[in-house]
């Protein structure tokens, strides 16, 4: 998994790319993470659409994260997931719990709202 990150409109967008598996990954996202609460920059979109398989260590690793966001008053938001990850998102009732957009612009604009 490669991970990409993008300020922009006050937000970070961080791209995740490949299959997310969790594992070593996992550490490296919630350091980015916590490097961003600290830096105060708590508006995060993830944007998923570059993702070809996620595994339910993956997935574990997207609750982790949700949850080292929102205890810091910080907001995490999916953006761009692929058909295969909107199901997985689905069956596991977890769709009930991230805010998803189709696009990152869609998750950017929601911010202002």
């Amino acid at each position: 998994m490669k991970i990409k990150t993008i300020e922009k409109y006050e937000a970070v967008i961080i791209e995740l790319k490949g299959n997310v598996m969790g594992g070593d990954d996992t550490k490296d996202f919630n350091d980015l993470l916590h490097k961003l609460i600290d830096e105060g920059k708590k508006k995060i979109v993830l944007d998923l659409s570059e993702v070809k398989f996620m595994n339910s260590s993956g997935l574990g690793m997207l609750i982790s994260g949700l949850t080292t966001v929102k205890k810091s008053d910080g907001v995490l938001k999916l953006a761009g997931t692929t058909e295969k990850i909107e199901s997985l998102l689905v069956i596991t009732k977890l769709i009930t719990i991230f805010e998803s957009y189709d696009t990152v612009d869609e998750a950017l604009k929601s911010f202002s709202k």
